[in-house]
């Protein structure tokens, strides 16, 4: 799923009325080329001085590593409370998915849902949301190595190819989030979610959209397509990371973009787990 709390309308009201204090107050390290003093790095327009209690860079990876870890933490409790498939006698599987997976799912969705509203909550709610969605992801990659063998090793290491090489084209500017970007990609994710939820409504009825599943061309084609549009969605997160610290946000606003930015990074890991899948299939 894309984060609904890395967009413009919670950038615009945070700079308005959430910006660091002037007076001083714990925590805050500026991160910047050596030597640079006083101020936050960018490359262009004008940058807020740097005080105690601003958002930076560097905070906001702190942050996003701690989630990170307990998301990873999680996922392996996830993994190991997952039974493996078993073949029946009449050569089907018979696999049994945790219950409490879907428990996780629901939880990690209300912690970004109200960290939409409040994000000054985020500092709990992202410990939550990693836990709880840390668990699903384990449940969920344990069932897709019961039935493809290697799977979860080769997703990973592609989703952090992926953003490797995402944030190497976007600390050159060889992708540069300008407007027009922004709105492209962010209407290209209510899309996909848009139908994700067309595809859910369906299979309440036994119905279902064939192409999400099934390893044809089409589908095959519409994997590779979410997955180039998750993977833009980090460029966002980029920038909103580095926007914020740029306009002097408060500190506290560092968990907002870390879990903004593992909320797309478990998303991407998911769709290539599903594109993989299809590719296995054929």
């Amino acid at each position: 799923m894309p984060n609904p709390i890395l967009n413009d309308k919670n950038f615009e009201e945070a700079r308005a009325g959430w910006a660091a204090p002037s007076s001083p107050s714990p925590g805050g390290a500026v991160w910047g080329p050596p030597g640079a003093t006083g101020t936050t790095s960018v490359d262009d327009g004008p940058v807020t001085p740097w005080r105690p209690g601003m958002m930076t860079v560097r905070g906001s990876l702190t942050a996003t590593a701690v989630l990170f870890v307990l998301l990873l933490a999680s996922a392996t409790v996830g993994w190991l409370r997952t039974p493996d498939a078993v073949q029946n006698p009449d050569g089907t599987w018979q696999f049994a998915f945790p219950g409490l997976a879907i428990v996780g799912v629901i939880v990690g969705f209300v912690a970004v849902i109200v960290m939409y509203f409040k994000p000054r909550l985020a500092k709990i709610l992202g410990p939550i949301y990693a836990v709880a969605q840390g668990f699903a992801v384990g449940c969920i990659s344990k069932a897709y190595e019961n039935f493809y063998d290697g799977i979860v090793i080769q997703a990973a290491g592609a989703t952090i190819a992926v953003f490797a090489v995402m944030l190497g084209l976007y600390h050159t500017r060889i992708i540069k989030v300008t407007d027009r970007f922004r709105k492209t990609v962010i209407f290209a994710t209510l899309g996909v979610m848009a139908l994700y939820l067309v595809s859910f409504v369906f299979s309440l009825f036994g119905g279902e959209v064939p192409f999400l599943n099934e390893p044809s061309a089409i589908g095959i084609g519409f994997s590779v397509l979410v997955c180039g549009i998750a993977a833009l969605n980090l460029a966002l997160d980029f920038d909103f990371i580095e926007r914020g610290a740029k306009a002097g946000l408060a500190k506290d606003y560092e968990w907002v973009a870390a879990v903004g930015l593992l909320v797309t990074i478990v998303w991407l890991y998911l769709e290539i787990l599903r594109l993989l899948s299809k590719l296995r299939q054929n």
